[in-house]
């Protein structure tokens, strides 16, 4: 055969396999709201940046009439491209063909990009969007999803690893998603759980929609398995563009610097919105806004645990991690959840070489019988655990309250932060004034002529003496008293002096987080 027939043969083999699951197919994927595998992988990458791999491989199944089945690509697209000019890997789920069910051959497609990715060192992205493990092939899909896990696993910490859910995700296959850094869902989409509501139904008796059950609202709000909520695949590939500006493309490496840009200030002016009274709440996002580059914040996790804020942004044209305590919510105190999404964070944020900046204003770790009852022992010492095990530039900043065990895990000079600055406002104490002293003076104010007056008269006195920052800076565990217009400054001063810090650990496999 000439040259000519060979490629036009090629043509036709590849005019097949971009089919897909056939026009049918395609047509009711777009009638739920859903773009297809390569349109949605086109609209993630750079225009004309893609290219596909392993285009021809067929499924290995023969049993239960499979060895008649045509399945384009095996049901799952992989290749590689660029986002911003950077080079990433990815993949995604084609539903259109078997409902884009996880064979033997579909995983080995997605381990091989997986592979590839840790070798190249580059982000991997992956779109799910399955049915699940292909029965008809029995312990080989699950042993394609094992293949998964285990390499999610051996990535962690070396490359970002981001999975964006648009369809079903279920059973052994949400545990993928839940292995990577960042999951993006979108709502009336995505869907997430280990067993359907037909199985909950037949095994509890209890009835539950699939959106009620493993929603992109349920993750994104009370699960928290996701990091990112949408409510369009538009909207979300753009989340995904975002934060890929923020990170490092692997972990020998820091995120790209860009020009630098001064705060919006007179947008973001701290008088402004930052309150007087000490018991008055505000929004912690302003503080950030007020010191940040073009005073942008991209924000993780952003309705789930909102007593507590974390997300990037950039200082002096570099990429820095925020953690804040959040006084709009619960008065910012920490509790399980609230732990878990900021110990989570510090680590990613300590794996990629981006420095830290701790926002503190919170009364403390949040009392209670359902607290103590769920765990806030243990999930509350992932926190303490997470900053004192980071190694990257960490600076903290006390605002305002900063009491007890929640002054100890914010970043504290305990936890070895490289610098600690804060507010003339900052409070800094065992507990807030009123409980103290009613628990000092209990005696002098039982026995007052006018107990309320005297009890007033005590927490003044208590507030003069010690809800300052000024004995905490007398010890040395407060670096400076800084003025609030002077924070950006002082951050960035910090991080150019802690750029090369070196810290030495001692020799051990890991450490044992309170998992």
């Amino acid at each position: 055969m000439s040259i000519r027939s060979k490629t036009l043969e090629l043509r036709r083999r590849m005019s097949d396999a971009l089919q897909g699951g056939g026009e049918k197919a395609v047509e009711k994927q777009k009638a739920t709201g859903k773009l297809t595998a390569r349109e949605r992988i086109l609209s993630i990458l750079d225009p004309n940046s893609f290219h596909e791999y392993d285009l021809f491989v067929e499924h290995s199944g023969r049993e239960f009439g499979m060895d008649k089945k045509y399945l384009p690509g095996d049901g799952v697209i992989t290749g590689t491209g660029t986002m911003q000019g950077h080079p990433v890997c990815i993949f995604a789920q084609d539903f259109t063909v078997a409902g884009g069910s996880l064979g033997y051959m579909h995983a080995k497609k997605i381990t091989k990009i997986m592979d590839h990715a840790m070798k190249l060192k580059v982000p991997l992205i992956g779109i799910n969007d399955s049915g699940g493990a292909r029965i008809q092939e029995g312990v080989n899909a699950l042993a394609g999803y094992g293949d998964i896990f285990y390499r999610n696993t051996a990535a962690s910490g070396v490359i970002p690893q981001i999975s964006v859910i648009l369809g079903p995700c279920a059973g052994g296959a949400v545990y993928s998603p839940a292995l990577t850094d960042f999951v993006f869902v979108v709502d009336k989409i995505s869907k997430m759980f280990i067993t359907g509501p037909e199985v909950i139904k037949s095994v509890l008796g209890e009835d539950i929609s699939q959106e009620d059950l493993g929603g992109a609202r349920v993750h994104a709000e009370i699960s928290g398995n996701a990091h990112f909520f949408a409510e369009s695949e538009d909207e979300c590939f753009n989340q995904i563009k975002k934060l890929i500006n923020y990170i490092p493309f692997n972990n020998t490496r820091k995120a790209d610097a860009i020009p630098v840009k001064n705060p919006k200030t007179k947008e973001y002016k701290v008088e402004n919105f930052f309150p007087s009274d000490p018991k008055k709440p505000y929004d912690v996002r302003n503080i950030i806004r007020s010191v940040s580059d073009n005073s942008d914040f991209l924000e993780i996790q952003e309705l789930f645990a909102p007593n507590i804020v974390i997300g990037f942004g950039r200082i002096n044209g570099e990429t820095v991690g925020y953690v804040a305590n959040q006084p709009l919510c619960m008065a910012g105190v920490l509790d399980v959840d609230s732990s878990d999404k900021a110990a989570r964070f510090i680590r990613y944020c300590n794996a990629f070489n981006i420095p830290l900046v701790t926002l503190v204003d919170l009364p403390g770790y949040l009392p209670g019988i359902d607290q103590e009852y769920a765990g806030v022992i243990r999930h509350g010492a992932k926190i303490l655990y997470a900053y004192s095990e980071a190694t990257v530039p960490k600076i903290t900043i006390i605002l305002r309250k900063a009491y007890g065990g929640g002054y100890i895990a914010m970043c504290s000079n305990h936890l070895k932060a490289d610098f600690v600055f804060a507010w003339p406002t900052a409070e800094i104490a065992v507990m807030g004034p009123e409980g103290a002293a009613n628990i000092i003076f209990r005696n002098e104010i039982m026995s007052a002529d006018n107990p309320e007056d005297m009890r007033q008269k005590k927490i003044a006195e208590y507030r003069e003496k010690f809800a300052n920052p000024y004995v905490a800076a007398a010890y040395g565990y407060v670096d400076a008293v800084i003025k609030p217009e002077e924070t950006r400054n002082y951050i960035i001063h910090a991080l150019k002096i802690s750029a090369n810090k070196a810290e030495v650990s001692p020799a051990k496999k890991h450490g044992l987080p309170p998992f």
